[in-house]
C-alpha cells in the first residue's frame, strides 16, 4: 500500500544570522585505513553497480544498485541476504537510510516525471511519499529512531547537480518540514540525523568552499580536510558518538561521487582519517553506525561496488 503526503507548513531554521552560531573546526591528520578494520565488498547479484548508503546498529545495510538500465533500492541483512526495494511504479528507487527500528527513507522517480524526485518512508511494509512544499526534487537521506527524516530539496523547475547553490536542507518531524540553511551559505545539504537530533551534512560556504557541517542545539560547526580539499555534497553520515564520514575530491568543485579521484573520510573528534579501499580508483564513505562500522562505494577496473568496513574492536 502507498500513501501520498505533502506537508502544508514549512518552518525555517537559521534564516537570521543571530539565531544560531557558526564556527569552524580544525582537524588533524590521523591513521590510515589499514588500522581501521576488515573490508567486505558488497555486490547485489546480477547488478552492474552497487552503492551502500547506510547501516544501522544491527548491521543491516541499505543502498542502491543498477541493473538493465534501472536503479533499484536494496536491503542487505547482516548474514548477507539481499532484498530489492522498489517504490510502486517507479523507474528509480534509492534506499538511502535505515534506522535501528528498520524504517527506511529514500527517494524515487516516476515515469511521468523522470527529472523529478520525491522522498519516501518505508515503514512496516507501507510506503509513504512526501515532498517539502514547492519542492521539484527531493532527496531523503537520513532517518533516526524517532522517525525524523533529513535530506535536501530544490524548488527550481530544473535542478542541477548538488554543490551548485540550488539545494536547501530539510528536517521532516511529526508531519512538519523545517528548512535547514547554514547562515550565509550558498547551499546546505542535510545527510543524516542521530537519535538525539544531531544533524550532519554538507555546506557550500559564502566564499564557495565545499565543507561538512554538524548542527547540534542551535550551533553549526563546519570543517574540511586538513589539506582544504573540497568535500562532496552528495551524501555522508554521522553516528551517535559524533563520528562523521563523507567524501573528498582531488579536483576542483563540484566534488561528486564519481569513479575517479575521490576518497572516503572519517572525522572522529579532532582526528581526520582518509579511507581508500586498496586497489580502488575512488572511494566514498557514506554511512556509519553506533559501533563505527562504515559503508560506502568504491570503484575499480571492474566497476562500482559497495563496501562494508567492519571496525576493529580494542
Amino acid at each position: 500500500m502507498t500513501r501520498q503526503f505533502l506537508a502544508e507548513s514549512l518552518m525555517v531554521l537559521a534564516l537570521a544570522s543571530g539565531a544560531v552560531s557558526v564556527h569552524a573546526q580544525e582537524l588533524d591528520s590521523s591513521s590510515a585505513i589499514a588500522n581501521l578494520g576488515t573490508i567486505t565488498p558488497l555486490d547485489v547479484p546480477g547488478a552492474t553497480g552497487t552503492l551502500a548508503a547506510d547501516i544501522n546498529a544491527e548491521g543491516t545495510i541499505v543502498g542502491r544498485y543498477s541493473k538493465s538500465g534501472l536503479t533499484h533500492g536494496f536491503l542487505r541483512t547482516p548474514d548477507g541476504v539481499f532484498t530489492t526495494i522498489d517504490f510502486p511504479g517507479a523507474l528509480l528507487t534509492v534506499a538511502a537510510a535505515i534506522n535501528d527500528e528498520g524504517d527506511i527513507a529514500g527517494q524515487y522517480s516516476l515515469p511521468s516525471a523522470p527529472a523529478q524526485r520525491h522522498g519516501f518512508l518505508l515503514k512496516d511494509g507501507e510506503f509513504t511519499s512526501f515532498d517539502p512544499p514547492g519542492s521539484k526534487f527531493t532527496n531523503a537521506l537520513g532517518i533516526n529512531e524517532r522517525g525524523d527524516i533529513v535530506g535536501r530539496y530544490c524548488i527550481l523547475a530544473v535542478c542541477g547537480v548538488v554543490g551548485g547553490g540550488i539545494f536547501h536542507g530539510f528536517l521532516f518531524r511529526n508531519g512538519e518540514f523545517t528548512t535547514i540553511d547554514v547562515p550565509g551559505a550558498l547551499e546546505t545539504d542535510a545527510f543524516k540525523i542521530t537519535a538525539s537530533g544531531e544533524i550532519g551534512g554538507g555546506v557550500v560556504t559564502a566564499d564557495g568552499k565545499e565543507q561538512l557541517f554538524i548542527w547540534n542545539n542551535g550551533e553549526f560547526t563546519t570543517f574540511a580536510p586538513p589539506g582544504g580539499q573540497p568535500v562532496s555534497m552528495d551524501n555522508g553520515g554521522i553516528n551517535e558518538r559524533g563520528d562523521v564520514v563523507g567524501v573528498y575530491c582531488d579536483v576542483a568543485l563540484p566534488c561528486l561521487i564519481v569513479p575517479m579521484g575521490t576518497h572516503g573520510l572519517l572525522v572522529s573528534g579532532d582526528n581526520f582519517t582518509t579511507i581508500d579501499i586498496p586497489g580502488a580508483r575512488a572511494t566514498s564513505a557514506l554511512g556509519i553506525n553506533a559501533r563505527g562500522d562504515i559503508v560506502g562505494q568504491y570503484s575499480d577496473a571492474t566497476g562500482n561496488h559497495g563496501f562494508l568496513l567492519s571496525r576493529s574492536r580494542n
